[in-house]
């Protein structure tokens, strides 16, 4: 279903994936370490830096003008955290150039721009540029600030925070605002040194593409320093047991309430009963005809919007709703009746088959498009298990009834957060 080849070269793990499906071709860069307190804003920092000039295009302006003269090629930085691991994501799209009329090497030249970007940024005095680094600073705290002004994403972000306090997943993958201040160009620059030292680093090459071609081009580009790579991100920070549910309310001057509430699920990617892990989230809370969504937000209207969704390295389920200040009991016990009814396999065939459907067609959808079809091969790398497409497609046809209770019966309630108006609640 999806031919993808594992090579190491230079300490990269190159996977390319040869598939006629798409019309362009598509470079992603991944490079993944440990979340700490320490590296995340530093670490949040440095792809937006690198982004902004390489030695041959010092500036943004330049380097964008070359992507247009690769027939419209785009480039793409993102940062994101799977379970304890924090990872920094450089993406590049370009033309196949089977469908130029004229014959150029496309693809050698983006990959030789991926490299470029990585391995030769802009540099002034042997450091990154102080005005490219303050400018992205600048950038960089907006978007940590613009979590805070997004009382959706402020209620998760609280909710994790409250429930892993002391764990390094309570860390934001955009970084601390204090911190961001403090950074220099020099510390930067150091640090990004060590990231290429010691970073897990991964590269997916998709599309119309050769093995042996995309194999020499990366073996000219990609040369990388000598690299003394950590112990892998096995960094899995087990779960603290609570003695009781942590319940957390904030208030705010605010209409909408949020209500977000954390379980432990005791259950990870890399355990056997991953597959009926996501059947129960899909059941509970992941879907439009789950629980949740159907009793919380349909028949009780209780919450303007209602649902559920896992973490799957860390082994966390979260329920998000927006709901009226004063329903916050009543939300919290249609909430909890639901789990109740998980727990007790009050469940319907239906439920069953119309959620197998589901994520079946999610599947197949998300890896119709080679950025969704990396996420979703990447889980392999995080997770140290890998999980073929067809497996996950029939281990999940395969799960009963009896498996999705058996889950339900590891989920445990740690935290409720509720984000309220000033009013009060009931």
């Amino acid at each position: 279903m999806v031919n993808e080849k594992i090579t190491e070269i230079e300490n990269i793990n190159v996977h390319t994936i040869p598939t006629n499906k798409y019309k362009t071709n598509t470079l992603v860069w991944k490079m993944k370490a440990p979340l700490t307190k320490e590296t995340v804003t530093l670490r949040a920092l440095l792809p937006y830096v690198l982004q902004s000039g390489t030695a041959e295009h010092p500036s943004v302006k330049q380097l964008r003008t070359y992507l247009d003269e690769l027939y419209g090629a785009t480039l793409n930085v993102d940062l994101s955290k799977k379970g304890e691991s924090h990872i920094i994501t450089i993406r590049i799209d370009v033309a196949n150039e089977v469908f130029l009329q004229e014959k150029i090497p496309l693809l050698r030249n983006a990959l030789k721009l991926l490299s470029d970007i990585i391995l030769h940024p802009a540099l002034q005095d042997g450091r990154f540029v102080d005005r490219i680094v303050e400018q992205e600073k600048r950038a960089l705290k907006q978007r940590i600030q613009a979590v805070y002004d997004d009382k959706m994403r402020y209620a998760s972000l609280r909710l994790i925070q409250e429930m892993c306090k002391g764990e390094p997943y309570a860390l934001h993958a955009n970084g601390e605002l204090d911190d961001v201040d403090r950074i220099t160009a020099e510390e930067l620059f150091q640090y990004y040194k060590k990231t290429l030292q010691e970073d897990e680093i991964d590269l997916y090459v998709i599309g119309d593409v050769q093995e042996e071609t995309v194999l020499e081009a990366v073996a000219s580009h990609f040369s990388l320093p000598n690299r003394t790579l950590r112990a892998s991100a096995g960094e899995m920070v087990l779960s603290k047991k609570r003695n009781k549910v942590n319940e957390v309310i904030e208030k705010q001057d605010i209409k909408q309430g949020k209500l977000n509430i954390g379980y432990r699920t005791n259950i990870t990617y890399e355990d056997d009963d991953y597959y009926a892990l996501q059947m129960f989230n899909g059941i509970f809370g992941g879907f439009s005809h789950s629980k949740l969504f159907m009793n919380v937000r349909e028949k009780a209207s209780l919450a303007y919007y209602a649902a559920s969704r896992l973490e799957s390295h860390k082994g966390l389920l979260m329920v998000t709703s927006g709901i009226e200040p004063a329903n916050y009991q009543k939300a919290l016990q249609i909430i909890e009746k639901q789990m109740e009814a998980m727990k007790n396999g009050d469940i319907t065939d239906e439920e069953i088959a119309q959620t197998k459907a589901v994520i079946r067609n999610q599947l197949l959808e998300t890896i119709d498009t080679p950025r969704g079809l990396v996420e979703v091969l990447y889980h392999n790398v995080v997770a140290k298990r890998k999980r073929p497409m067809e497996e996950w497609l029939s281990g999940t046809d395969r799960i009963s009834r009896e498996e999705i209770v058996r889950v339900a019966s590891k989920v445990e309630l740690d935290t409720i957060y509720f984000l309220t108006g000033m009013e009060g609640t009931e």
